[in-house]
């Protein structure tokens, strides 16, 4: 079966609440899971809730990753959603479930945009051409 993407549903229960309500910590270890799946980032943002929880967004050239957490909760939701078979989500979800100290993780994968059984193109859909920059 050939799709054009895999998207990771992470759940991250008991966490460590004090790194989940760290607005740096989530979003430099957000940076570094999309780093170490060899996602090309394009974007960053992170909004920092009052009186507690954060929503972010890495914008990769093969699509995202983005989290809600819920530090009352010691809770994150992540979602991880990339395009083609090189870049390697499971990977930064891993790092994610370490960094968090989720106790208690798990990992829900769909496949998007699943194509006619009769394709046997592979869909790569990383970015090759050196004239482009990216974050």
């Amino acid at each position: 079966m050939h799709a054009l993407g895999t998207h990771l549903l992470v759940e991250l229960r008991d966490c460590n609440p004090e790194i989940i309500r760290d607005l740096k910590k989530v979003k430099n270890m957000m940076v570094a899971a999309a780093k170490e799946a060899q996602a090309t980032i394009v974007d960053i943002s992170f909004h920092e809730f009052n009186p507690f929880g954060i929503s972010g967004m890495v914008i990769i050239a093969e699509s995202h990753l983005s989290i809600h957490t819920w530090p009352e909760y010691a809770y994150a939701a992540v979602d991880i959603f990339t395009c083609g078979d090189i870049i390697k989500p499971e990977v930064a979800a891993r790092f994610l479930i370490e960094q968090f100290e989720s106790k208690s993780p798990s990992i829900v994968e769909l496949k998007r945009g699943i194509l006619s059984p009769l394709s046997s193109e592979r869909l790569p859909h990383k970015i090759t051409d050196p004239q482009l920059e990216y974050v």
